[in-house]
């Protein structure tokens, strides 16, 4: 039987105060949720970064508005990508500190990305649309 080599990851994107307050955020965490927070860092060494005013308008940021369809289930969503303290998944507003939110962040419209979800299961998500809010960077 042979190995098969994991799913490339699709180039991603983040603005720079956003890279260094997440990079913060999953240090922070390790502890409580230590594989998470390695997939955020790694997701944050591996993006190319921009200051605010520079980052594509089609790239999903902090505080992003996000259309998106999990493969899996054909389910289509949209969610606010946002902070920890500010997540209510009833208001729509999804943690960046969930398999979700981490994998979200710096995609682009028209990408998909292979991720784990809460269970490891590997989960297609591809973005539909990104709305960026006045507040994003």
């Amino acid at each position: 039987m042979t190995k098969r080599a994991p799913a490339k990851r699709p180039p991603i994107h983040m603005i720079d105060s956003e890279a260094d307050t997440l990079t913060d955020l999953a240090l922070a965490r390790q502890d409580q949720s230590p594989a998470l927070a390695e997939l955020l860092l790694q997701e944050i060494d591996r993006a190319k970064i921009y200051t605010a005013a520079k980052i594509p308008a089609d790239i999903v940021t902090m505080h992003s508005r996000v259309e998106f369809v999990d493969e899996g289930n054909g389910q289509s969503r949209t969610v606010e990508l946002v902070y920890p303290v500010d997540a209510d998944i009833a208001a729509g507003r999804i943690s960046i500190m969930t398999p979700i939110g981490a994998g979200l962040i710096g995609m682009r419209e028209g990408q998909s990305i292979l991720w784990p979800d809460r269970d490891g299961q590997q989960r297609r998500l591809s973005i539909v649309k990104v709305t960026r809010s006045a507040i994003a960077g």
